[in-house]
């Protein structure tokens, strides 16, 4: 097991090659960010109390593994310590002096119960980047409160954005914990840098709330004496948006005066475009109800696939389609975004890989979200625990057997 380790590790080719992470964080927003910097060749190891990480325990059609788990853990090595013992804190502070990053989503009060927070951790080790993940941050009245994806989405404005005035709605797909992932992964690696160039480490914050914000800072602006009321809505409005055809649903955007003259065209409405009420974009949304209608009525005479061929690449537009369509669509696989992975339990299964691409260092072949505990006795051994050593904290039960 050992060398099957160092087989996955060594031979990493990635800017982030060498560097160890240390990832004790649950749920999506850490452990994605993690797995950003195992594909970019960082050997991550992440870090799961006995009871495991509670996204494990997610609904999920895959009996022996959530769904979601798998998707957010890729490329990692899985240990088992309960840090809340005595050894178990110990053997996390043995690991953190060999380490390069420290990555936990905590409350700020929870690392001083444990003994670790950075303070305590850059005496062990002054080089350690250590990224806390919270939901509101680190100061002010909301510090020590839980923050989830959906919660923070209610909280800052994303919800009454995308719903209808009065129905407020929840974007699916955890996209505050998923844009939090690429806001750790991009902190870590500045910090990286900034070692790099000074030999010190230090302290990274990430929060859901500035994660949040920042999203939406295209809205999130207010000229002084402007109003409450005043729109902040960045949709384009009218034509652009998904519409229905013949057979199945085809989103459009043509804001481009180039665009919505080749929309017109190709749909059989040339006279909307040389109609000066519609000639901006401004207009075609202020007059929508006149405008829609037609292009709908004409859209109904073809399928959405026959519309994506015919618009080809004279009207930006996407037939719509379900996930499962992603894993033998010819552009996802002539961009080697489908890698076929090996499971412990679930056994084989395919998923994403390679988001990022380097012409130089283009990054280790990814592997499977481990099993819980996988590579317990294997890591530790790495950092000099003997086998007396692993069998006293089986028998305390600090690691399992």
């Amino acid at each position: 097991m050992i060398r099957f380790i160092r087989a996955l590790t060594d031979s990493a080719t990635g800017p982030l090659s060498g560097i160890r992470v240390l990832d004790l964080s649950g749920y999506i927003a850490g452990p994605y960010g993690c797995s950003l910097l195992a594909d970019l060749g960082a050997e991550v190891i992440k870090i799961e109390p006995p009871s495991g990480d509670a996204l494990r325990q997610y609904p999920s059609t895959l009996e022996p593994e959530a769904r979601a788990f798998l998707g957010t853990n890729r490329s990692k090595l899985g240990i088992v310590l309960d840090l809340k013992h005595p050894e178990g804190q110990k053997a996390l502070f043995r690991l953190v002096s060999a380490a390069d990053v420290l990555v936990h989503n905590f409350r700020p009060s929870v690392p001083p119960r444990l003994g670790m927070e950075y303070e305590r951790l850059k005496e062990l080790n002054p080089r350690l980047i250590y990224c806390a993940l919270t939901g509101y941050g680190e100061t002010g009245p909301l510090k020590d409160k839980a923050g989830y994806d959906q919660v923070l989405q209610s909280v800052t404005g994303i919800c009454v954005f995308q719903g209808q005035p009065g129905e407020p709605e929840i974007v699916l797909g955890s996209i505050v914990d998923f844009y939090a992932a690429s806001q750790l992964a991009y902190g870590v690696t500045a910090a990286l840098f900034h070692r790099e160039r000074t030999g010190q480490g230090q302290y990274v914050g990430v929060s859901l709330l500035r994660t949040a914000l920042a999203m939406q800072s295209g809205r999130f602006i207010w000229a002084e004496k402007e109003g409450r009321e005043v729109g902040r809505d960045l949709r384009s409005g009218g034509v652009t948006g998904i519409h229905p055809t013949k057979e199945g649903d085809l989103y459009i955007s043509a804001n481009t005066p180039q665009f919505w003259r080749a929309l017109c065209e190709l749909v059989g409405l040339p006279e909307l475009a040389r109609d000066p009420n519609y000639d901006t974009v401004r207009k075609r949304a202020q007059r929508a109800a006149e405008i829609v209608p037609k292009i709908r009525a004409a859209l109904r005479c073809r399928t959405a696939l026959e519309w994506e061929e015919r618009f080809g690449e004279k009207v930006p537009c996407g037939a719509v389609r379900p996930i499962e369509d992603m894993f033998e669509h010819p552009q996802v696989l002539a961009e080697g975004l489908v890698e076929t992975f090996e499971h412990p339990a679930v056994g084989r299964y395919r998923g994403v890989a390679h988001p990022l691409k380097f012409s130089l260092s283009p990054g280790p072949r990814p592997f499977a979200a481990p099993a819980l505990g996988q590579h317990t006795a294997e890591v530790l051994a790495r950092w000099g625990y003997s086998a007396e050593e692993l069998e006293h904290l089986r028998d305390v039960n600090v690691i399992p057997r």
